[in-house]
Parts: C-alpha cells; structure tokens; sequence
C-alpha cells in the first residue's frame, strides 16, 4: 500500500533489467477483438491495472465469457461473440472509469449492436472530448446523445446496427476515434469508408489497431494515407493464442533514468518489432546523447555525456513526451517538445501540468498551442509534486529525483491506472546517492 505521499530520496543511478507489464494500448485493443471473434483466444501478458479491469468488467457485464487472470505471468481465454455486441435483456449501463481505451472503442462497437446503452464515467472522463467520434458514429446512422453536454461522456446509444456508408472526421484531437470507427466498421450491413479531414495524431497507434485487426482476419484497405475502406460484414476470428508485447511507455521513465544518470537499463518486452511509437523514445534519447541499442523484443540505454538539450516532434509518442519534458531538467540548454497539444484532453490538462510542476523544480517553461519548451534550472529544488491523479504524472516527475534533492509525489497510487508496481520497480532499478 503506497502513502498519500511518497518521498523520493536522491537517485545516483538507474541499473538494471525490466520485464516489462503488457501495453495497455494493445490490452484493450485485444480483449475488444477477442470478444467480437469467432471462437476462443487465449492471450498472455494482458496488462493487470485499473483499465484493463474497466475492459474485464464491461465485457462481462456484456455477456462475454472471460476466464483467467491478466499480470506478466498470467493467460486469459475470451470466448468471442462471433459478431456485435448486444443488450437484450434491456437497456444497459456501463461505468468505464477514465480509461480512453475503453470508453472510445466500447461506444463505437456498442453502435454497431442492438440495445440501449448508457455509457460514464469518472467526472474527469466527462470533460475529456468525444465529439469528434459522434460525429462519426452520426453520419454512419447511428443515434448516440450526450446525456449531460453535447460531445462529452455520459453517453446514451440506441444502438440497432451499423447501416455502412462514409464519414469524415477530424484526427487532430486523439487517434483513438479513428481507431474505434475502424474496430467497429467490419461489423457493419455495408461497406464503410471513412477519411480523416485534416491530420492525424499518434498515427503509431492506428497502425497498431489495423496489425491487430489482420491479426484477427479483418482486411482494411488503405488507398490513401488519410482514406480506409472496410467491405462490410467482415467476422472477426480468432488467431488463437496472443502474446501482448510490453508497454513501451512504461519503458521510457527507465530508459530516460539511465541517460539522465549515466547508468544503464535495458528493458524487455518490447523492441525493434514493437507496433508501438513510443518503443521508439530511445532514438530521441540518442539525440541527446545516450547510447541506444534495440533488439526484436528488447531495448538497451546506457548514458553517457552530459544529456544536451534538443528540438523534438513527438507527435507519434505524446505519453512518452512527458517523459521527455521532466529529462529536460537534466540537459545543458533548452529542450523544446512539438506535437503534444492532444496534452491538454488526457487524464489531466498536461500542458499546464506539466508547465506547473517543473516550474516548482526550478525550470522556466513557454507553453505553445502545440509545443513546450523546458530551460532547465542550474540545481533543481525540493518540491512536492502534484499529479492530478494522473498517471503519467507520478511516474514521469519521479525522474526529478535524479537530481540532488528529494522529491514528492504526491498520491503515488494514482500510477495503477497503468503500472501499479512502478514504485517497486523503480527501487529495484535505482542505486541511492549516497
């Protein structure tokens, strides 16, 4: 059980091996597939945290059967629906806590069943934007209203299938819309196209969606970067047995500790194969002046000069920017972070928590529309972090503890929403200054 409040002491050196827990990311994407799929899938490694539980949870109250237990060395078995989705026995609700991985796929798939949903959350959940998908889900037939205001979580669906036809929608907020659509689509009566308007944010993990979709024995053709044409009905089926790579988000507050104290980490789990972009953050930390070494399932940083200060777009990785922002207090010069203003939509309004943190360590921010940029400070301070009940946060700012000072973090439990043993591991990682 970890306090209200949790001191950091000084860190002198990250050094070691991390089997790394299962991508969220790819958890939920999988469990969804698994359960709209012909037949059985057993799949390992699903992450054990407090969305995926919001993933588990649905699925059984939606009549899927689910048996087995998620963690590192755990197997599942999801009996798939062979098809939709439904709600028979009359309307249903369903609390989806914050979790996006859940909330955005879930009120897509669900359109494409028959019954009457409801769809909340957590109140933070009801300020997150969702519009973008309605819009979608609107000019595809569906009639979906929000219960409390128009383009945010609580939903009402009055789901009675999927017709087929196109949409388009707007990427700029959060790629997860485009990729609940795309779930969705196969299940539809007709072909579905759909285009995205504008740009697209964290295109890694629509790629992720559509590897996971041919896993499963969906075809999605692509006749253009921003186009994706579904013929309609597909079923999905079963591959059988599914192994969920390692988180790579997670991977990056340690492969960061080892360039910011010059140690060495490697991480296991995921690597040059990975389908995630953040499982490339440690090419950003070359550029600062880290070695970087990737194998198929593995990634090695070893630290080495003094880190420098960079210019990076990070649009393909916005968790493992935050990452990157906290690092930042340990180069010499500015460091300044592109294509992170989907920051502000999260679990929290990153941009201006992160900005605030980091000035309570010492380090002046600009703040961008789509961009941050950290001079760091000449010592950090002592502080005593706030994390909004954010993750990313705790585990993001427990990097400050790199420097000479201790830390706080202030509800340090807030990191089981992904990774409830960060804290354990990072101790297992670290060497205390003396």
């Amino acid at each position: 059980m970890l306090p209200d409040r949790l001191t950091l002491q000084p860190i002198a050196r990250f050094e070691g091996t991390l089997q790394l827990p299962g991508s969220k990311s790819l958890s939920n994407r999988v469990l969804l597939l698994s359960a709209l799929s012909e037949g059985e899938t057993e799949v390992t490694r699903v992450l054990d945290s407090e969305d995926t539980d919001v993933m588990l949870a649905a699925l059984r109250t939606l009549g899927v059967g689910v048996r087995g237990l998620p963690g590192p060395h755990g197997s599942m078995w999801i009996t798939g629906k062979g098809g939709p989705l439904g709600a028979p026995s009359g309307p249903m609700q369903l609390s989806l806590g914050n979790a996006g991985t859940a909330m955005r796929p879930l009120t897509a798939v669900l359109a494409a069943g028959h019954g009457i949903f409801t769809l909340s959350g957590v109140p933070r959940m009801h300020e997150r934007p969702i519009g973008d998908l309605l819009d979608g889900l609107r000019q595809l037939g569906v009639h979906v209203s929000c219960l409390e205001r128009e383009g945010f979580p609580p939903l009402r669906i009055d789901a009675k299938g999927l017709r087929g036809g196109s949409a388009r929608i707007s990427g700029a907020t959060s790629s997860q819309f485009l990729s609940a659509l795309l779930m969705a689509a196969p299940l539809a009566g007709g072909p579905v196209a759909l285009e995205i308007t504008d740009r697209l944010v964290s295109q890694p993990y629509v790629d992720m969606t559509l590897a996971l979709m041919t896993r499963f024995g969906v075809r999605v053709e692509r006749p253009a970067s921003l186009r994706f044409e579904i013929t309609a009905p597909q079923r999905y089926r079963s591959p059988g047995r599914l192994l969920v790579e390692g988180d790579a988000s997670s991977a990056s507050y340690f492969l960061a500790g080892a360039a910011i104290t010059g140690g060495k980490v490697r991480v296991e789990g995921c690597g040059s194969d990975s389908l995630q972009g953040d499982a490339r953050f440690a090419e950003v930390l070359a550029r600062m002046g880290a070695h970087a070494r990737f194998e198929p399932a593995a990634i090695e940083v070893e630290g080495g000069e003094p880190l420098a200060g960079i210019d990076a777009d990070l649009t393909t990785m916005p968790d493992a920017a935050m990452t990157l922002a906290v690092a930042a207090l340990f180069a010499h010069g500015p460091t300044t972070v592109r294509g992170i203003g989907n920051w502000r939509v999260k679990e929290t309004d990153r941009m201006a928590a992160v900005a605030a943190e980091l000035g309570k360590l010492g380090a002046r921010t600009e703040v961008g529309s789509d961009s941050l940029t950290v001079h760091p400070p000449a010592s950090i301070r002592s502080a005593s972090i706030a994390t909004y009940n954010d993750h990313r946060m705790a585990m993001a700012f427990s990097l400050a503890a790199c420097g000479r000072e201790p830390v706080v973090i202030e509800n340090p439990a807030c990191v089981a929403k992904t990774f409830p043993e960060y804290f354990e591991e990072l101790a297992h990682l670290t060497v205390p200054a003396s």
